[in-house]
């Protein structure tokens, strides 16, 4: 029996990136970061972080590169795949990517402002505002959705909800 198949949560390094293949289907790629934490032989925390190459093909790809920025919390599912090439060294390289199935978006973040790159203010610009009051009817944690690789886009794309305050990223 094989099986092939990655669950990551992480935060995106820099914004996503799409191009078209010359068969005419949308590709998407992204790197996420994730954390892994432990204790050493003298007792002291440490932390080290993983950076995984993604690619989402086709209208995921899309709604990657949509709605995910710089920062923004996610959860992919996949298979492993790894590339080989030879470079213009004449070495052979090899890329070992996680090609998605699925992509869910993770919390917003709490005073966030834009869902694109474009749309976060320079810090010079940034004014607080006052936190919001939590209304006693509205549950306590929100519905996250999960998108998968054969969903149409969503037709609202200028709503201002999932912005992302670039003071918040800890990379």
């Amino acid at each position: 029996m094989n099986f092939n198949r990655v669950t990551i949560v992480g935060r995106l390094t820099a914004n996503p990136e799409t191009r078209s293949l010359p068969s005419g289907q949308t590709l998407t790629t992204f790197s996420l970061a994730t954390s892994r934490f432990w204790t050493d032989q003298q007792g002291q925390k440490q932390q080290a972080s993983d950076f995984h190459n993604i690619v989402a093909f086709g209208k995921l790809g899309e709604i990657c590169a949509q709605y995910l920025i710089k920062g923004s919390l996610a959860l992919v599912d996949g298979r492993l795949q790894t590339r080989s090439w030879e470079g213009q060294d004449g070495v052979k390289k090899y890329r070992t990517e996680i090609v998605i199935q699925s992509m869910q978006l993770g919390p917003k973040p709490q005073g966030s402002y834009g869902t694109t790159a474009a749309s976060i203010p320079a810090r010079n610009n940034f004014q607080a505002r006052p936190a919001a009051k939590p209304h006693a009817m509205e549950p306590a944690e929100e519905d996250i959705p999960i998108i998968e690789a054969d969903e149409p886009l969503p037709a609202n794309t200028n709503d201002k909800e999932g912005e992302v305050n670039v003071d918040n990223i800890p990379f």
